[in-house]
C-alpha cells in the first residue's frame, strides 16, 4: 500500500489530469496552454510542472498504470488458457471498464496528431510490459509473444477507431473488440 505522501501525489496528478482533459475537450488541445490549466486546478504553472513534464503528459495519465493492470492480469489469468484467448479475455474486460473520462481522452489523441505519435510511444512501452507478463505465464518465445500482443494492440485499435467513427454507442464498443480478435483468431492458431 502506498504512504500518504505518494496517495496524495496520485490524488493531484489525476485531478490536474482531469481538468487537463475537460479544457482539452472543450477548446481542443493545441489551444490549451499550461496556465490554463494551472489556473483552472487552482495551482502554479511550476507545480504543474512537478507532476507532468508536458502538457501532453496530463493526456497519457493512465496509459503507465494500464500497462501494468493489464500485465498483473494476465499473469492471473488460468495456467492451461491459450494466449490469444487470455489476451482477448484480459483486454475486453480493461476496454469495458473505460469510463467516461477515458473515452474523451481517446478522442482527444485522435484528434490531435502529436498525442497519437505520443500515445503509441506510451503504448508500446506498456505493450511490453503485458508481453513479459505473457511470456512468463505461457512460455512462448519472444517472437510469438511479440507477434501476439503486436495483433492485439492492434485489435484494440481498430475497434476503437471504428467505435469513435461511428459515433461510439456504449454497447458497440465490446463487440467491435470481439469481431477484431475474432477475424484475427485464424491467423493465431496454437497460439
Amino acid at each position: 500500500m502506498a504512504g500518504l505522501r505518494e496517495r496524495t501525489r496520485r490524488a493531484v496528478q489525476a485531478e490536474l489530469a482531469a481538468v487537463a482533459l475537460e479544457l482539452f475537450t472543450e477548446r481542443g488541445f493545441d489551444d490549451v496552454t499550461v496556465d490554463d490549466i494551472a489556473r483552472a486546478a487552482g495551482v502554479s504553472k511550476r507545480s504543474f510542472f512537478r507532476y507532468f513534464p508536458a502538457k501532453e503528459d496530463a493526456v497519457f495519465d493512465g496509459v503507465r498504470l494500464m500497462g501494468d493492470d493489464i500485465a498483473e492480469q494476465i499473469t492471473g489469468r488460468p495456467a492451461g488458457e491459450p494466449a490469444w484467448e487470455c489476451l482477448h479475455a484480459v483486454l475486453r474486460e480493461w476496454v469495458a471498464r473505460i469510463d467516461a473520462g477515458s473515452r474523451a481522452a481517446l478522442r482527444v489523441i485522435e484528434s490531435t496528431p502529436a498525442l497519437r505519435a505520443r500515445f503509441q510511444q506510451k503504448r508500446e512501452e506498456a505493450r511490453g510490459r503485458i508481453a513479459e507478463a505473457l511470456a512468463e505465464r505461457t512460455g512462448l518465445d519472444a517472437f510469438a509473444v511479440d507477434l501476439l500482443t503486436s495483433a492485439a494492440a492492434t485489435a484494440i485499435d481498430c475497434a476503437t477507431r471504428e467505435w469513435l467513427r461511428t459515433g461510439g454507442a456504449e454497447d458497440e464498443r465490446l463487440k467491435l473488440v470481439d469481431t477484431a480478435f475474432d477475424r484475427l483468431r485464424p491467423t493465431c492458431a496454437g497460439s
